[in-house]
């Protein structure tokens, strides 16, 4: 079965959002009673999990829901200076020109990557918009997704650039496509077991046409 549908990401896969998110998090960090990361602690975070980052950064899981609705707040504030990530503009428009869908599944609030979208003029590549608050909520919200358009998994492929895309993907059944361009590391991805690891977005497009190959899409 062909792939017909691709699911994205949003932060650090689609829109370069890791500098603006860092600048936040640090602004937080004494109101949640957290530390400030330094770019030395950003390059050691990005070796880590999701799972383990939440860990060290020693906020409770109590304030971790308040502290992730503040920070979209506060994102949305700066949502107009984020720029997508260098070169992936292209590769969405081969990829929607050659008759796929295209969607979005993000813990990122949906205001703003609906204002994004727009303000970089990619609002008609994009077919849905899936936000979810939970960090880790993913996997539901593809599973209702799947349930919802009767599409089976062989025929979907997710683009991700943590290791919390991974296992939303694996958890649902889906081929995951990893990019080493956002906030997790190439090697802890790799560790993961993605089904492909890319490291430009002019591989994805690559990567997309051979799954189409094998899957008999042409």
């Amino acid at each position: 079965m062909s792939i017909k549908v691709i699911l994205f990401d949003f932060d650090g896969t689609l829109a370069d959002t890791l500098d603006a998110i860092v600048r936040i998090t640090n602004r937080l960090s004494s109101e949640f009673g957290y530390k400030p990361a330094s770019p030395e602690d950003v390059v050691r975070l990005k070796q880590l999990t999701s799972r383990e980052v939440i860990r060290q950064s020693g906020v409770s899981v109590f304030k971790l829901p308040f502290l992730l609705r503040k920070v979209r707040s506060e994102l949305n504030q700066e949502i107009h200076l984020l720029a997508p990530i260098s070169g992936i503009r292209d590769v969405l428009l081969d990829l929607k020109a050659q008759g796929n869908q295209l969607g979005i599944v993000t813990s990122n609030a949906q205001e703003n990557v609906l204002f994004f979208l727009e303000n970089n003029k990619l609002q008609n590549l994009f077919d849905f918009v899936y936000s979810e608050m939970k960090l880790f909520g993913k996997s539901r919200v593809i599973k209702h997704f799947l349930k919802r358009t009767n599409l089976s998994p062989q025929s979907v492929v997710y683009v991700g650039d943590e290791t919390r895309d991974i296992e939303a993907a694996q958890q649902t059944g889906i081929q995951v496509i990893a990019v080493g361009w956002g906030f997790n590391s190439p090697e802890i991805l790799a560790k993961h077991h993605p089904d492909f690891l890319i490291h430009s977005p002019e591989e994805l497009a690559v990567v997309i046409h051979q799954l189409k190959q094998l899957k008999g899409g042409g």
